[in-house]
């Protein structure tokens, strides 16, 4: 294990605590209302944006085994499988898009072992089990896996009895365990893995045995090699449950639920060298919020977006904006009456609006799902992130037509368009890394990220 030395820089605390914008947050769904619906979802469940423009995701800790779902743009819900205990219970992670059109997931328990499953579903909500834990190979997942740029999909199991592991595994089934956590690792983890752009994996543990400390950063590469980076002591906050983003100033950032200056959480970041952690911004449990464990995204403004758990007006949460400089800006308070104390990851689509749960709240007090428009540009994104001149890629978004146009850093690449919301595209030859655009008419989208061409 490599432990490395960190210079904690100085904290910017800028706070633009602003009125909510409560108008322009609007409630999908209720949970509990619809027969096997998801109850009270909890972190970290993840959404995905499918080939056709449709959100899943999938919950349920609470009074049934749970159920994966479907949003459409156009704000209607449907139910695509409600899990029976045989077949996985407790979805929490939610559902993330693989490759072939697929959406890959996991359950905390049910299944043959009773400690969970790893699954993939069709669109159509048909159910294929990949793997079930026994125990002995870690147990109770409680993050949906990501699926690497080689096309393996990479997890973490929480543990039961033991301290939890990183898993690999392949859209076929065949499972390994890379790394099981031990004393002075990272234990207890709740998030998905991100892979950076160096093809590491990173994650965030939150809590770690033998060393009392409150969670960990570290690194995991495809050959096993584990790397712990950071070891958190309160200063910029403790347990990471929401995971980690790479932004696209090459810098990793996430929440920790607790500690910092005032004792209610922090937004921190960590830099692109490891050599460096510091606290973005201090919560102070007040009209900004406090407890932040659904972790953020980079929107296609460039700016973070995320939850909080506790404060803001109804003292229910809070969804917050904060700059990569940390200028913070509230962006809506949430109320028993409209949904409460989210602990799910946002996403936003390619539309440009950004969709959430709460874990309570609304009708039956059971959380909603939620739209929020904020006035962001819709774009484009892609899988994989990279590629060499010919490889295959993915693009999501929507107004497409056969007359669409694809560029790679402004080199025209051959594509076939599928679907209004989908094309396949190749790598030209010449392309080099930066964006992808799309040009449909007058209409240009580009990628909130560069497509990394490999040689």
């Amino acid at each position: 294990m490599i432990k490395l030395t960190f210079a904690i820089a100085s904290a910017i605390l800028i706070v633009a605590a602003t009125p909510s914008s409560a108008q322009t947050l609007s409630i999908i769904h209720q949970f509990g209302t619809t027969a096997g619906d998801p109850q009270n979802p909890s972190e970290p469940g993840v959404i995905c944006q499918s080939r056709g423009g449709y959100l899943f995701s999938a919950g349920g800790t609470t009074g049934n085994a749970g159920a994966a779902f479907r949003v459409t743009t156009s704000s209607q819900y449907k139910i695509m499988h409600v899990f029976n205990g045989t077949d996985g219970q407790n979805p929490s992670g939610g559902l993330t898009l693989g490759r072939d059109g697929m959406l890959y997931g996991s359950t905390v328990s049910g299944g043959p072992g009773s400690w969970g499953i790893l699954y993939k579903m069709s669109p159509a909500g048909t159910i294929t089990r990949l793997h079930y834990f026994s125990g002995g190979n870690g147990g109770d997942p409680q993050a949906s896996p990501i699926q690497s740029v080689a096309g393996d999909f990479y997890g973490v199991t929480h543990g039961s009895y033991n301290y939890g592991t990183i898993y690999k595994v392949s859209p076929y089934g065949e499972f390994s365990t890379i790394h099981s956590n031990a004393i002075g690792d990272g234990i207890y983890q709740v998030a998905p893995l991100v892979q950076g752009t160096d093809f590491w994996f990173y994650g965030a543990a939150i809590d770690n045995a033998g060393t009392e400390s409150p969670g960990d950063i570290y690194r995991i590469n495809s050959s096993s090699t584990f790397q712990t980076l950071y070891t958190f002591d309160g200063t910029i906050g403790y347990h990471p449950s929401g995971g980690l983003l790479q932004a696209t100033d090459g810098n990793y950032y996430g929440v920790a639920s607790g500690g910092g200056t005032n004792g209610a959480g922090t937004v921190f970041a960590m830099s692109r060298d490891h050599s460096a952690v510091w606290v973005v911004y201090n919560f102070t449990g007040g009209a900004d919020g406090g407890t932040p464990v659904g972790g953020m995204i980079q929107a296609s403004d460039g700016n973070l977006y995320g939850t909080t758990y506790s404060g803001g007006s109804f003292g229910s949460g809070v969804l917050f904006r904060v700059t990569l400089g940390g200028t913070y800006t509230v962006r809506h308070d949430f109320s028993p009456a409209g949904g409460s104390g989210p602990r799910s990851a946002l996403f936003q689509h390619t539309n440009g609006r950004i969709y959430g749960m709460t874990s309570a709240g609304g009708t039956k007090n059971e959380g909603v799902f939620f739209s929020f428009d904020d006035g962001l540009p819709p774009f484009v994104s892609y899988l994989p992130v990279y590629g060499s001149p010919g490889a295959e890629v993915e693009i999501l978004g929507q107004g497409f037509t056969s007359s669409s146009e694809v560029y790679f850093n402004g080199i025209r690449a051959n594509s076939t368009t599928v679907y209004s919301t989908y094309i396949k595209a190749f790598v030209p030859a010449g392309a080099t890394t930066g964006p992808i655009t799309v040009v449909t008419g007058d209409v240009t989208l580009a990628s909130n990220k560069s497509f990394n061409v490999q040689p």
